[in-house]
């Protein structure tokens, strides 16, 4: 039986699984700001600011770490929670994966902020195969499966609950 992240404190987050014209998803590349050699992989988002609703964030989340704003924000495909250690302290998260789709694969991450621009490295487009094939640490861990089963079978008719992530 998996832990259960506590609900009293979890942070409301929105995250994009962002498909380009070729069906790549863009990841970014972060690490622990103590520790650079502690990286992974994961979608543009974050949290919820003030009364905004969850799209409004990923839309924001999306410009400010990617510049991208050009983007068809469909469902929301995956909701997972997680807790984590960052940065020392524990993130508690209740995660909702958007899917979006773009033309631009340009980027230009202009709206990080301090935490972000001490702990992202970079991003990249990675395809299916690629993401498939990746020994490096992505979140959420069944990424490249869960990629791959949408772009076979196109989004889910009701969001999938991801089992909680607790690390």
């Amino acid at each position: 039986m998996s832990p259960e992240v506590p609900p009293a404190r979890l942070r409301k987050v929105s995250r994009i699984v962002l498909l380009d014209p070729r069906d790549r998803i863009l990841l970014l590349h972060g690490y622990e700001p103590a520790d650079p050699a502690d990286g992974w992989w994961f979608t543009p988002g974050g949290g919820l600011e003030g009364d905004e609703t969850r799209e409004e964030a990923a839309r924001r989340e999306l410009a400010e770490e990617t510049g991208i704003t050009d983007v068809d924000l469909g469902p929301v495909l995956w909701q997972r929670r997680c807790s984590f250690p960052f940065d020392g302290r524990r993130w508690d998260q209740d995660e909702w994966y958007f899917l979006g789709r773009t033309d631009r694969t340009a980027t230009a991450p202009a709206g990080l902020t301090e935490l972000e621009r001490r702990s992202v490295r970079g991003l990249r487009w990675w395809t299916c195969a690629e993401l498939s094939a990746a020994r490096e640490t992505v979140y959420p861990t069944r990424l490249a499966g869960l990629l791959c089963t949408l772009l076979d079978e196109g989004p889910p008719s009701v969001p999938v609950v991801l089992d909680p992530e607790i690390v």
